[in-house]
This record gives structure tokens, C-alpha cells and sequence, in this order.
């Protein structure tokens, strides 16, 4: 057995996971020590997706990775994918409550870090629209405008969840981590976080 350590509980990998994972990301890399972003440019689950971008990013998101509280790597090696593949590992049933409410944390994180794409640790209006456009773009009947005021209406439901009544002339700043964990109370996350986009047979992104 293989851990991987997500600064909450430790993932465990076993031995054929490690292996399968490491076909794959020698599948990903050509063969090289490290995968640079372009290598994920020919992955077939990929293309389709309207967030690749954003799914690409994230493994490359320092703050994934454990390296930073901001930036983006320039390439990442077998260790760091694996850091990254523990966050969509399925909770394990051997864990106890707090461990699974750990593991839970974490995978939110990662989802959080995906709309937060400045790093200040909010989600503005703005981040979220791009969101929100970028997964509508595919649907031809709604247009720009539309998702723009999906997105509006999320947002004012998120600080309805978060801040309660506000004043009128009150601003909601933004999404932080504690509102985003509030948001998604009662979600099963397991059910948003997959790794279809990996399968060679067997090991999908949010979706």
C-alpha cells in the first residue's frame, strides 16, 4: 500500500492503483518524467468538456499540489499526479466520521480552487460567471445573457445561504471556503468528482 498525503486524512493507493496510475501518466507523458499541460490536449473525455480548461489548470494548481498558496506549475511529476489523484479517490469505508468529513473537506477544496482562479480565497461574481458560461457554452438555446443571469441568481442564493438577510445596500463580497462548504452541506460529492478522462480500462472530471 501506497499513501499520498492530502493534508487531511492520508488516501490510501494500493499497489496495482499505483501501477494502473502509473501506465497512465506514462501514457499522459509520453514516456517522460513529468506531464506539461499540452499533454492532456489529446485526451478524447477532454475535448468535449466545457470546463477543460479549468480541469486542466487544476492539476497544476500549486495549492493542489501542496506547493503554494498560489500559482501554477509549469510541468508535474509522477508524485504530484499522484497528490492530485488522491483528491477524487472514493471514501474509503473503513474510515470513521471524522476522517470521511476530512476527505469530504478536501475534495471540496479542490472544487473550490477551481472557480477561485486568483487565489484570493473568494469566489467573485466574475469568477463564477466565467464558470457558469464556460458549462452553458456548449447548449446552443442559451445564450450569453442567460448564463449570466444564472450565475447572478446562484450567487444571490449563495449569500442568502451564507450571510442571511442582508441590507440593501450590503455588498456579498464573495464565495469563501467556510460559505462554499455551506453551499454544498448535504451533497454527495462522490457523485460530482469522477476520473472518466483516466480510464484506460478502468480509472472521469467534475462534471
Amino acid at each position: 500500500m501506497a499513501f499520498a498525503d492530502v493534508d487531511g486524512p492520508l488516501v490510501i493507493f494500493s499497489s496495482d492503483q499505483i501501477e494502473q496510475l502509473h501506465r497512465r501518466f506514462k501514457q499522459l507523458s509520453g514516456d517522460q518524467p513529468t506531464i506539461r499541460k499540452e499533454n492532456f490536449n489529446n485526451v478524447p473525455d477532454l475535448e468535449l468538456n466545457p470546463i477543460r480548461s479549468k480541469i486542466i489548470r487544476a492539476f497544476f494548481d500549486n495549492r493542489n499540489l501542496r506547493k503554494g498558496p498560489s500559482g501554477l506549475a509549469d510541468e508535474i511529476n509522477f508524485e504530484d499526479f499522484l497528490t492530485i489523484m488522491s483528491y477524487f479517490r472514493p471514501i474509503d469505508i473503513s474510515m470513521d466520521e471524522e476522517q470521511v468529513q476530512l476527505c469530504r473537506k478536501e475534495k471540496l477544496r479542490f472544487l473550490f480552487h477551481m472557480y477561485d482562479s486568483d487565489s484570493d480565497g473568494r469566489i467573485t461574481l466574475e469568477e463564477y460567471r466565467n464558470v457558469v458560461e464556460e458549462l452553458l457554452s456548449g447548449n446552443p438555446h442559451i445564450e450569453k445573457e442567460s448564463a449570466r443571469s444564472i450565475a447572478d441568481g446562484a450567487m444571490m442564493e449563495a449569500a442568502s445561504v451564507c450571510v442571511g438577510q442582508m441590507e440593501p445596500d450590503q455588498v456579498y463580497e464573495g464565495i469563501t471556503f467556510e460559505d462554499f462548504l455551506k453551499i454544498w452541506q448535504g451533497i454527495d460529492i462522490e457523485t460530482k468528482m469522477h476520473v472518466r478522462f483516466l480510464n484506460m480500462e478502468t480509472i472521469a472530471l467534475c462534471h
